[in-house]
């Protein structure tokens, strides 16, 4: 292989800078959607014609080597109009059941296939430990023994289909939990001050079982630890995740994750390379023509080695050939009707139904008889945005645009009150607004004010208020907790709102339990010095493993 042919297997570009031509003219490995970018209509086929096309390009190239194309398919085909929406991680991590875990990886694979989509960026396999973190939502929970066990079965039900990435290696989610660094918005991408001992329990430790199951990538942190990027870490990136730990594959960075390094850009380069990073998504604009440009500049120069380049080269190869991207053909476009199936919508709304948490019970308004009527209230009442969350169709989320679903009021059906006054029951749907990493960093967890309106009116009722919180990490709700009978924990949990009315009328058991702990007030997280502490009993209102169980109605 020439210089450039293997150079162009380390740069991955977004769909929207790779202009036709692009992919022979520089040998480009691989190519991804960021989050909310799709061709024309964002439709499944748009999607296949799109993909075949790009690997039709790669194969008129000198070797034929195939293209990777990626997409953050966090839960469900994500980017993808009509795909199924299933709940984010943080509510599967309260499911706690990795055959479920790998039951919808799996599905989730099956649709990202069908559109020619190669390789996933998903699970998130840290833990979370501040939930005022934006991200929070994206984790299993806050140990790092079971965010490891689901995110192998994860990748387990991933890699059916398509690469999985293990992500984000290491120490996303464990960053100080300083005031500054929220109002700065550096919770998500700031430093992390643990010691080494702490740090490889809860940062290192996960990936363990991540690699035992084949992972085929590992993307790495956005965060420092102790002042160090993990973008220019050799230390973490080669000494312990390639040598100490024994992974073969792909290393992959973030969105652009080198431009944060200091320096120049041609240091920045240099540094990430040479810590271990294999293939560098630097995505915006065309700034992948500048990654080319400026790495062959430093080969030749020797400032990265050939060698650190063949080793690159040679896993992105292997992974291709491993996975059977040499053998791949054009989409099969009967695959496409895999995408929003009634098959997988079904199993979208059992994994909500499994992830919601009772948080309080009077242990009389549920279940609810079917004759009685419910007048709903509250933001994310008919909100598809909010009970998808944020990486659905928009990085942020898709509020404001077309999405495919059922709301929690269009589930409830035969059970919605003709008008207020004939309700039997009222239910106020609190909602967070949609966000994503970086914008959704919070300094406190309240509720917001509507919702706290929605509550007191529907409290003056008189009748019996059931409150669902739709969030990305627990809500402080204690100074409220008087106007519902019921709270339940819905998290983000997808498309298919009528898993509401299942739990509220019996038709399903409601069983899960916390995985991440709920603070008692917004304002009293700062009292939590560190991430490594655990929480004091008495700033929480529930702790993890929390949860009211409540058996189905009997048949």
């Amino acid at each position: 292989m020439t210089i450039d042919e293997k150079l162009g297997q380390m740069v991955q570009a977004e769909r929207k800078t790779v202009d036709k031509g692009d992919i022979a003219k520089y040998f480009l490995g691989s190519v991804l959607s960021g989050g909310g970018s799709a061709p024309g209509d964002g439709s499944p086929s748009a999607w296949a014609d799109m993909t075949d096309a790009m690997h039709a390009e790669a194969k008129t190239t000198r070797l034929g080597i195939p293209l990777l194309y990626g997409s953050d398919a966090v839960h469900g085909h994500n980017n993808v109009a009509g795909a199924t929406i299933f709940p984010h991680q943080i509510g599967l991590g309260c499911a706690n059941d990795p055959a479920l875990v790998t039951e919808i990886a799996r599905a989730v694979a099956e649709e990202v296939a069908a559109t020619g989509v190669d390789w996933t960026f998903a699970p998130l396999v840290g833990p979370a430990r501040d939930p005022r973190w934006g991200r929070t939502y994206e984790t299993f929970g806050e140990d790092p023994v079971l965010t490891s066990r689901l995110g192998a079965a994860a990748i387990k039900g991933f890699q059916s289909k398509v690469m999985a990435c293990a992500k984000h290696f290491a120490g996303d989610g464990l960053t100080s939990m300083s005031t500054s660094s929220v109002d700065a918005g550096l919770l998500d991408r700031g430093d992390v001050k643990l010691d080494d001992a702490l740090f490889r329990k809860l940062a290192i430790e996960p990936y363990k079982e991540a690699i035992a199951a084949n992972v085929a990538s590992i993307m790495v942190s956005f965060n420092s630890v102790r002042g160090e990027k993990m973008h220019a870490s050799k230390r973490f990136v080669t000494d312990v995740l390639k040598r100490e730990l024994g992974f073969q594959g792909i290393v992959i960075s973030d969105w652009s994750g080198l431009r944060e390094l200091p320096g120049t850009y041609y240091e920045q380069v240099v540094a990430s390379v040479n810590a271990g990073i294999d293939v560098t998504m630097d995505a915006e604009n065309h700034q992948w023509r500048e990654f080319l440009s400026t790495a062959k500049t430093a080969v030749e120069k020797g400032a990265i080695s050939q060698a650190r380049v063949d080793d690159a080269v040679r896993r992105v190869l292997t992974v291709k050939c491993e996975r059977g991207a040499f053998e791949k053909g054009p989409v099969n476009r009967k695959e496409l009707a895999r995408i929003g199936s009634q098959e997988h919508r079904d199993l979208a709304r059992r994994a909500a139904r499994a992830s919601f948490v009772l948080l309080t019970n009077d242990g009389n308004t549920l279940p609810l008889a079917s004759t009685q009527r419910v007048h709903v209230s509250g933001s994310g009442a008919n909100s598809l945005a909010r009970q998808m969350g944020g990486w659905t169709i928009d990085w942020q989320g898709g509020e404001g645009k077309k999405l495919t679903g059922t709301t929690i009021t269009a589930g409830l059906g035969e059970h919605l009150a003709k008008d207020p006054a004939s309700a039997d029951v009222e239910l106020v749907v609190i909602s967070e607004a949609p966000y994503a990493e970086w914008f959704g960093d919070r300094q406190t967890l309240d509720i917001a004010p509507d919702d706290v309106k929605a509550l007191d009116a529907a409290s003056a009722t008189k009748r019996p208020v059931i409150a669902v919180i739709l969030s990305g990490r627990p809500l402080a709700f204690r100074p409220h907790v008087q106007k519902a009978k019921v709270w339940i924990a819905a998290w983000l949990f997808g498309s298919e709102g009528g898993a509401i009315a299942d739990v509220l009328y019996g038709v399903a058991p409601i069983n899960g339990r916390l995985a991440h702990a709920w603070p008692k007030d917004g304002d009293l997280l700062d009292r939590r010095k560190s991430v490594a502490e655990p929480w004091n009993a008495e700033a929480l209102l529930f702790p993890v493993g929390f949860g009211v169980p409540l058996a189905a109605r009997a048949k």
